[in-house]
């Protein structure tokens, strides 16, 4: 399965917990906008709303900037596609704890285009700069062991 689209914030901002699999409902001319790689998931996140979940600010671009519909918003509200059971249990761990509910990347899967959820806390800032640090620390390693330092 290749990843179209990435969220890189995701695992700075978040510390990812659980990861789940869920399809999207999208019109035509949205799958081929993702398929070319036009959406952005920084900044998106998931609720769960009269047992329903939902993906807040996912931003897709027209798949055709010049022939679009005037009543297209690319930052709308979509539907996501989960199990019940998967749906009760993600609201009732979203309840319980001060967790959220993030994508982390769109992926086409036999035709079909998914996003992996991931169940995550968020960082404080002394958490990201031990991140900044175990990366650079890692990039030395990698450096030294090629003989490049």
């Amino acid at each position: 399965m290749k990843s179209i689209i990435i969220n890189k914030k995701a695992s700075f901002d978040y510390e990812i917990l659980e990861k789940f699999e869920a399809g999207i409902v999208l019109s035509g001319a949205e799958i081929k906008a993702v398929k070319t790689g036009k959406a952005n998931l920084a900044g998106s996140f998931a609720i769960i709303r009269n047992n329903e979940a939902y993906l807040l600010n996912l931003s897709l671009a027209p798949y055709q900037p010049k022939n679009i519909n005037f009543a297209y918003i690319p930052d709308k509200t979509r539907k996501l596609l989960l199990h019940k059971k998967q749906i009760f249990y993600l609201s009732s761990r979203l309840k319980q704890k001060n967790l959220t509910l993030i994508p982390l990347r769109m992926y086409n899967k036999h035709g079909l285009i998914k996003i992996e959820l991931a169940l995550a806390k968020g960082k404080k800032k002394f958490d990201k700069r031990e991140t900044i640090k175990k990366r650079e620390i890692k990039r030395r390693i990698d450096k030294a062991k090629k003989g490049q330092y």
